[in-house]
């Protein structure tokens, strides 16, 4: 969206909890042998609309995921929440991953699979349902539901930049 701006500028005063999506091992062979380093894919978020992800590599598990959690603490986004919820359908893609996240009636819980579920759970949404279609590459869906909850936006929102009432955004 053109003029939507959802960055969030400073993390000193977010309590933000994290989150282990997937790990790869990779393995360099060399002459002298094999040489193993590890990928970490984490998402933070404070259970209260914000989220973020980050990538880690490095020679132990311990390392990448720690660095995972400090790249992940520079791009964080403000995800509008509506009792629970999300305020609208929205579909987004990123490389082979397509996912569809819609909202849900309260107490249907987070119906999502895999690194979605990491993602909606620590953005603070407790009920949605959500499919990913094509590739299920744990990097290429976080990357697309983080789009995805990037493009939402609440009435409030809409009503702002439209100029009309939040009235006239729900009755036409």
């Amino acid at each position: 969206m053109a003029g939507v701006n959802n960055k969030i500028k400073s993390t000193n005063d977010i309590e933000l909890k994290d989150r282990l999506v997937a790990i790869n091992r990779v393995t360099k062979v060399t002459k002298g042998g094999r040489t193993f380093s590890f990928a970490a894919i984490v998402v933070v978020g404070n259970e209260d609309g914000i989220v973020g992800w980050g990538l880690g590599k490095a020679g132990e598990v311990t390392t990448a995921i720690a660095k995972g959690v400090e790249a992940a603490k520079k791009n964080l986004i403000k995800v509008p929440l509506l009792r629970g919820t999300i305020p609208h359908e929205q579909i987004a893609r990123f490389s082979g991953s397509e996912v569809f996240i819609k909202p849900a009636a309260p107490g249907t819980g987070v119906k999502a699979g895999g690194a979605m579920r990491a993602v909606l759970e620590s953005v603070g949404v407790t009920d949605v349902l959500a499919k990913s279609k094509g590739s299920s590459n744990p990097h290429n869906l976080v990357k697309a539901t983080i789009e995805a909850l990037d493009q939402l936006r609440d009435a409030y929102t809409v009503a702002q930049n439209r100029g009309v009432s939040l009235e006239k955004v729900f009755k036409g």
